[in-house]
């Protein structure tokens, strides 16, 4: 039987991510493969002198979440599969990094750890444009749903006070093309509804793909959007965040469609002049977020079921626009999945206010360690 080893070593040492194996007991780096010095610059033969110097290039916002990953790690109770964080350069460029980290139970006291270690620099900047180009197209379709469903509707009501006043003249033929025009506008609102609806659906339905985000630059991304329409929907928009990061473990597309469906909810049932604020607050282990409206407000009878799957409190916004029931079953699945909870306030004639707390860190909350 061929003996494998050298096939392994052969391996380690030819693959483009850093291998590395790390003591504890010893706090030593027992072996690394030679993309080290490929990616991260570095002297092999010196790898343990130069840890203390790699480790005051990490970025000083991922710090806490390192140093809390290094605490689970050691016990073998990390859950994380990937590990994203940043180094920076010396002239203050920020390198990615990816840690796929392996625990391993040597005997009753002793451990190793180890794993790969990949640049993924080119990777990150490529799905943050992405995001926030889908974060710009959520919101845009929202804006374009509720701009373009208005006239519809006006020309709908329109066509209805005109055959109300030529029903007496009896000519089929007027009669017919107002027909016509009614059940076109109407199909027109309902199909431009539909497709911003089914935008919300399909994303629902795709598995979680949690990532480490801060949360205050992406709602400072979406609301831009809906500030540069004021004027086109007729609503005042604000955004109330800290000034410094904040970071959250969360589905980025998703939770910002539960967002954005939340603020399409304001914009149906807030009348031209109103106010939408959306806020975000961090605590010590949790995060908020909230979307108010100074709107018509949920009545109350209709606010016990809400949540519900094909709810009965499924209405018209104040222009007519269509909603499907589901929206609000979706955001609060969404959220569940997130282990975070959804809970609203509403007066009639008053406004709504939704919130949302959400864990900073879902795989420290669920082995009971706080972030």
């Amino acid at each position: 039987m061929l003996n494998p080893v050298p096939f392994f070593h052969d391996f380690v040492e030819n693959i483009h991510q850093v291998f590395f194996v790390y003591d504890p007991a010893t706090n030593q780096v027992t072996f690394v493969n030679a993309a080290y010095e490929r990616l991260l610059g570095g002297n092999r033969a010196r790898v343990n002198e130069e840890l203390p110097q790699l480790i005051d290039r990490l970025h000083p916002d991922d710090r806490p979440y390192l140093a809390n990953c290094w605490r689970r790690w050691q016990r073998g109770r990390l859950e994380e599969k990937e590990i994203e964080f940043r180094l920076l350069a010396p002239d203050g460029t920020e390198q990615w990094l990816q840690l796929k980290p392996h625990h391993q139970q040597t005997g009753t006291e002793q451990h190793l750890l180890g794993g790969f270690l990949d640049v993924i620099t080119g990777q990150k900047e490529y799905m943050a444009n992405v995001d926030k180009f889908n974060a710009k197209k959520n919101a845009t379709l929202e804006i374009l749903s509720h701009d373009l469903a208005g006239p519809f509707i006006m020309l709908q009501q329109l066509a209805e006070y005109m055959g109300e006043q030529v029903g007496s003249l009896r000519n089929e033929n007027l009669n017919e093309m107002i027909r016509i025009m009614q059940t076109t506008c109407k199909e027109s609102v309902d199909l431009i509804r539909d497709f911003v609806d089914q935008e919300f659906l399909d994303s629902a339905n795709v598995e979680l793909k949690l990532e480490r985000v801060d949360m205050v630059e992406r709602m400072q991304q979406m609301m831009e959007s809906y500030k540069q329409s004021e004027s086109v929907v007729a609503k005042n928009f604000t955004l109330i965040a800290p000034q410094e990061p904040v970071y959250v473990n969360l589905d980025v597309n998703k939770f910002m469609q539960v967002l954005n469906n939340l603020v399409s909810n304001a914009l149906k049932f807030t009348p031209d002049g109103g106010h939408i604020t959306l806020t975000i607050a961090q605590e010590p282990s949790t995060v908020r977020f909230t979307v108010a409206d100074d709107g018509i407000g949920i009545p109350q009878a209709q606010q016990a079921g809400l949540f519900d799957r094909f709810t009965k409190a499924r209405r018209p916004g104040l222009r007519g626009e269509k909603t499907t029931g589901l929206g609000m079953s979706i955001i609060k699945t969404i959220v569940g999945l997130h282990r975070g909870r959804i809970w609203f306030e509403s007066e009639e004639g008053k406004g709504s206010t939704f919130y949302i707390d959400l864990p900073l860190n879902m795989a420290s909350q669920s082995n009971g360690q706080q972030a």
